[in-house]
């Protein structure tokens, strides 16, 4: 089997990291189109286009129409495409990011992602989720690089609400778990091959951040303060996370993620917060002892994250509804598949497990 680790060119972290923006990114490239949704611009806007201009890089910035959808990415695409940017710069969540790797990929040049929330690992990929205008799972497009930089200011990402930064958590709780999965049945990662050891290694180091310092980081952003914490879980959520699931593999939680955007219900829900729920899940599918999954649902009730499908806004739980979730999780291309030979009923059963078991701890 051919095993494979693939990674972004350089990550930069710290307090006041948006000040190094403009050096590193003139080693570059000459100009640079920034994207990000209104809220994000005016936080680091006027940061981010100092440091660029101020280093001689020629800048522009465009509002994100927040859906990482192929309308959007068509837009931007033309926009750099008219203004010759040489580099793209993704700012804010998942989707802006996401966004700005798919504009790379048309455009060209190079790619830096600046998260704002430490909420997703999309910082680190070399793949955009694709949703609908109205917010639903599409695809996942892959790409042959991953961005040359990413820049994460620890003093933003503590001013974004804690709910970014718990989704985040969540969302890097998975990567454990899958990758594990994926590693226990010799399945593949992201790029078609062999996860290898360190990937595996990566994930579990991923995992032990965030049980050793999730709560105290979470208080430390509450407080909207930086702390030794918070830096170690934003690297957790931000690269370890990152690393993790491209090279080690995603499995059930995260298509169980993708299956519930079929429901309008859990679109106020973020994509963290449906993970956590698709952690359970896959949990109950593999037939954890019930102290396992006590614990683990425990530490999400203490971080605030929802346990049951009531969080996430499906208070009624038809089988309709529940058999199209389980139905889209099982997609032919979804990354359940890498380590597991379920059935569309199994699904729905262990998510109804899940909801059950969640209902008990909260």
């Amino acid at each position: 089997m051919i095993r494979t680790f693939e990674s972004p060119a350089a990550y930069v972290q710290g307090r006041n990291a948006t000040d190094q923006l403009g050096e590193r990114v003139a080693a570059l490239a000459e100009s640079a189109l920034v994207i990000g949704d209104s809220d994000v611009l005016e936080i680091v806007g006027d940061d981010a286009e100092a440091s660029l201009e101020g280093n001689g890089v020629e800048t522009a910035i465009e509002e994100f129409g927040r859906e990482s959808s192929e309308v959007e990415i068509d837009r931007i695409t033309e926009m750099a495409e008219d203004l010759g940017a040489e580099a793209i710069i993704g700012a804010g969540g998942g989707k802006a990011l996401d966004t700005a790797k798919a504009v790379r990929e048309n455009a060209g040049g190079a790619m830096i992602s600046m998260p704002t929330i430490a909420s997703t690992d999309a910082p680190t990929s070399s793949l955009s989720v694709i949703y609908s205008e109205d917010g639903e799972f599409e695809r996942y497009w892959f790409y042959d690089d991953h961005p040359d930089l990413v820049l994460a200011d620890t003093s933003v990402i503590v001013g974004a609400p804690a709910r970014f930064f718990r989704s985040g958590i969540s969302d890097a709780m998975a990567t454990w778990f899958e990758a594990d999965a994926v590693h226990r049945a010799n399945g593949e990662n992201f790029f078609g091959d062999g996860p290898t050891h360190a990937a595996h290694r990566l994930s579990k180091l991923c995992y032990e951040l965030l049980r050793d310092h999730g709560a105290s980081a979470v208080e430390a952003v509450e407080a909207g303060i930086v702390t030794e914490s918070v830096e170690a879980v934003t690297e957790a959520n931000t690269l370890l996370s990152g690393l993790g699931f491209e090279n080690g593999g995603i499995a059930a939680a995260h298509s169980v993620h993708n299956g519930l955007t079929q429901l309008e219900a859990t679109h106020h829900a973020t994509h963290g917060e449906k993970v956590n729920f698709g952690i359970i899940t896959q949990l109950v599918l593999e037939g954890r002892d019930d102290a396992f999954i006590d614990d683990v649902i425990d530490f999400s009730v203490e971080l605030d994250l929802p346990v049951t499908l009531e969080e996430l806004g499906v208070e009624e739980q038809s089988t309709g509804d529940l058999d199209r979730v389980a139905e889209a999780a099982l997609a032919d291309e979804e990354t359940i598949h890498n380590a597991f030979d379920v059935t569309a009923d199994d699904v729905r059963d262990a998510m109804v497990a899940a909801d059950d078991l969640g209902g008990k701890r909260v």
